[in-house]
């Protein structure tokens, strides 16, 4: 079908919009309207697009560089956690690519039901992209305690966001858990300034613990940059960001230029930004050029954990840069 990306309602520039059709490649393109579409359709148009984005999933080919387009208007509700096990698959969210926060293509799931229903979304397939879609966990069942896993290989998300909207008191919840091998993350906003984290727990933007998303599956080689980080804590044992062992990391994680953000009405700072369980054995992590306000006085104590040169003695006394903690 003619592929015509200037009347898609993508806010950006033409040579933006150029970029994309030069590296498009040969896929097909799939349309999902939750307010307008039907899974009956052949999601080949907006006028036939399929309703849900799980529905897009399977009609896609792996490893054809297909386009899943999703209307910006409107949050897509899917009734169990959709897996992307296809590789080289881009999901693109309509109400522009560019800025931090405030998509309007949404990927929700209030499920009540099924153990197997752990978050919204998980990827495990390789070299996908995400680009302007928000994913949004409001479940209520017991093991659904996350909004989106990573678990794949090469993913790349550009100016998506990960909300976790229930289990503000579980222990072991999380925006987003990462477990895969080589993720990159692009001006990403993790989290949320209004929902108020409750009691002395760990419940994570970011979650590292190994083997969430499938057996073995553990972080190497991560990249987030130009990141949001931002909660509202309730105690100085919350987390920006944790894992729970000292391999929860391999090779490296690198936080470039990202922001740590604790509401100004929250009711305690953290005692640190990013913390895990364990000194790290099997890999490193670098904070460069982060900043952090209304958080800890010490971004990180974890030894492993790299601050901007500053490199942790065994005890963490070290570790550290000037914040705002006031």
């Amino acid at each position: 079908m003619k592929r015509d990306f200037f009347h898609t309602g993508l806010q950006v520039g033409r040579s933006q919009i150029q970029s994309v059709i030069n590296a498009q490649g040969p896929g097909d393109m799939y349309f999902v309207d939750y307010r307008n579409g039907a899974d009956g359709n052949d999601g080949l148009s907006w006028g036939t697009a399929f309703r849900t984005y799980s529905r897009a999933v399977s009609a896609v080919t792996s490893n054809n560089n297909d386009y899943i387009f999703i209307d910006g208007d409107s949050t897509v509700v899917e009734t169990a956690m959709v897996t992307l096990s296809k590789n080289r698959v881009h999901t693109v969210g309509m109400n522009g690519v560019l800025g931090h926060y405030g998509a309007g293509a949404k990927i929700s799931s209030t499920v009540t039901a099924g153990a197997t229903n752990i978050c919204t979304f998980i990827n495990t397939g390789v070299r996908n992209t995400f680009t302007g879609v928000k994913f949004i966990n409001r479940s209520t069942v017991t093991e659904g305690i996350y909004s989106a896993i990573e678990a794949g290989e090469y993913a790349r998300y550009i100016g998506c966001e990960f909300y976790k909207a229930t289990d503000l008191d579980q222990t072991g919840a999380a925006d987003l858990v990462c477990n895969g091998d080589s993720p990159m993350f692009y001006g990403c906003t993790i989290g949320s300034s209004a929902n108020a984290i409750s009691g002395a727990i760990i419940r994570a933007n970011v979650l590292f613990t190994k083997g969430i998303g499938g057996s073995g599956k553990v972080s190497r080689d991560v990249r987030f940059e130009n990141c949001i980080l931002w909660r509202r804590s309730s105690n100085v044992a919350n987390r920006f960001v944790y894992g729970a062992n000292a391999t929860d990391i391999e090779r490296f994680c690198v936080f470039k230029e990202c922001e740590f953000l604790n509401a100004k009405n929250a009711a305690a700072v953290p005692a640190q930004n990013v913390a895990f369980g364990a000194s790290l054995t099997i890999g490193e992590v670098l904070l460069l050029d982060c900043a952090s306000m209304n958080a800890a006085t010490a971004m990180s104590t974890t030894t492993g954990v790299f601050i901007q040169g500053y490199t942790p003695d065994s005890t963490g006394a070290a570790a550290g840069i000037p914040i705002q903690a006031a």
